[in-house]
């Protein structure tokens, strides 16, 4: 791990130790380097309030790949297992990343930079099933349609009360369904899938 990323990850974690009680908006650099126990003039030059909260994504997504899959589960289900281990991985920081979520709501730049967040965590999490190629459609509108998917599913882990995940599982199931059919019509339409088995057996 670089310096820098070892820096946002302890200032991600502090700040949203902190945000559980503080709104996001209200939290200060000093506070966040005194509860990371780190000089404040380490965050200089490379982690303000912003990179931050930008970092809250990939420091997740990487809760994706700490599990392996396995090949006897189907791509959907690989997907749903990798992507249930980030909303996990998250549920220690609830109360700080609902701040943090709120905060972004209101801010135009983090709402800009979302999609391209979203399409990470895609990515990563394809990776972490191990489909991460061109099998069954492009790999980047995989990314897209599995982006808005975590999206769908990050909105209703956002409105759990119960802790057992039932609201967020059912939208990811839904998505990824739904996802899985939209990939099925376009194999269908476009023969997709039969051009790159042709190309194999080539």
């Amino acid at each position: 791990m670089t310096r820098q990323a070892g820096i946002l990850d302890k200032g991600l974690v502090a700040a949203l130790e902190l945000a559980a009680e503080t709104p996001w908006a209200d939290l200060t650099l000093s506070a966040i380097a005194r509860q990371a126990e780190l000089d404040l003039s380490e965050f200089h030059g490379l982690a303000g309030k912003d990179e931050l909260a930008a970092h809250a994504d990939p420091y997740f997504d990487r809760a994706m790949s700490e599990e392996g899959v396995s090949s006897d589960e189907s791509p959907r289900e690989r997907l749903f297992d990798v992507i249930m281990l980030r909303f996990e991985a998250m549920e220690a920081f609830r109360p700080g990343l609902i701040s943090l979520m709120k905060h972004r709501d209101r801010t135009p730049a983090q709402l800009l930079a979302l999609p391209l967040a979203r399409k990470r965590s895609a990515d990563w999490a394809l990776v972490s099933a191990g489909l991460d190629n061109r099998s069954g459609a492009p790999a980047g509108l995989k990314a897209v349609a599995i982006g808005y998917v975590i999206d769908k599913a990050e909105r209703a882990w956002r409105r759990e009360t119960s802790g057992d995940f039932a609201l967020t599982m059912a939208a990811l199931d839904k998505g990824l369904r739904d996802a899985e059919d939209r990939m099925e019509q376009l194999q269908r339409f476009t023969g997709w899938g039969k051009t790159r088995a042709g190309e194999h057996c080539r």
